[in-house]
């Protein structure tokens, strides 16, 4: 009898973990990161679902005889964006987790993480 109970309240915490985690994935949509390049002359803002909100591009940095340079700060900001997109949903998932989710067995995920 001891087993049953210990696996139910296992499973009840399992269920509030997942309702806590849904709702900290819609609120990643409203957290906002930023990556750079150029020393600034390029900045991309994204939200904590990887998606691109803004670009900035500083009008120095637009040169049409050098449009290669721009290609690579624009991609170089987004890369970052992103990168920091990533390590903050992380953070974030670690609040609810406790960072349970970084130990789980490579390549295993939790459906919509």
């Amino acid at each position: 009898m001891k087993m049953k109970g210990g696996m139910n309240q296992i499973l009840k915490q399992a269920q509030k973990m997942q309702e806590e985690l849904g709702k900290i994935q819609a609120e990643l949509a409203n957290i906002k990161v930023e990556g750079s390049a150029g020393g600034g002359m390029v900045k991309v803002i994204a939200n904590c679902q990887n998606q691109v909100l803004e670009v900035i591009i500083d009008p120095e940095v637009i040169n049409p005889d050098d449009k290669e340079m721009l290609e690579d700060l624009t991609a170089a900001a987004v890369n970052q964006a992103l990168e920091n997109s990533q390590k903050r949903t992380q953070e974030e998932m670690s609040k609810v987790t406790g960072g349970m989710l970084g130990n789980l067995p490579g390549g295993f995920k939790f459906p919509g993480l």
